[in-house]
């Protein structure tokens, strides 16, 4: 066999695998949504750095926590959990210089506090607004006097 029919066949490989992965992502991305709603949300992985570290993800909520999935990863595990009672909203700004850049259009940053760490994510001011609505909506037992 020629080469050049080689390296068609191994074009043709890593495209059809291109399109396997890109099925894939949507079928998880589905998959995700069918526990509960889905919504873009951005984790700040390393905070020391000035307007680097984001990475983009997709957020959900499972009863008493916030579950953060990788966007371009196949598993179907959260890369993150955070329990809804050891997390605290402290405020919100937007994003500057590198993060407009580095964020979906139109998101907030939120300024968070997870078991005394900083913590940044984010989102959109829609989902801003049903975070702080989630926060604020604890169960019965909740101590209603913590920030």
């Amino acid at each position: 066999m020629p080469v050049w029919e080689w390296v068609l066949d191994i074009v043709g490989l890593f495209l059809f695998l291109a399109l396997l992965y890109g099925i894939s992502l949507i079928v998880r991305r589905r998959l995700l949504a069918r526990h509960g709603g889905t919504f873009e949300l951005s984790y700040r992985m390393r905070p020391e750095h000035p307007g680097r570290g984001w990475l983009l993800g997709i957020g959900r909520y499972s009863g008493q926590s916030l579950e953060w999935f990788r966007i371009f990863s196949l598993s179907p595990r959260p890369k993150r959990v955070w329990a809804r009672d050891l997390l605290e909203y402290s405020g919100r700004r937007a994003p500057e210089g590198a993060e407009e850049m580095s964020l979906y259009d139109g998101h907030v940053v939120a300024s968070c506090h997870y078991g005394g760490d900083p913590l940044e994510i984010a989102m959109s001011e829609a989902s801003l607004t049903g975070f702080q609505s989630w926060l604020e909506s604890g169960p019965p037992g909740t101590d209603w006097n913590r920030r």
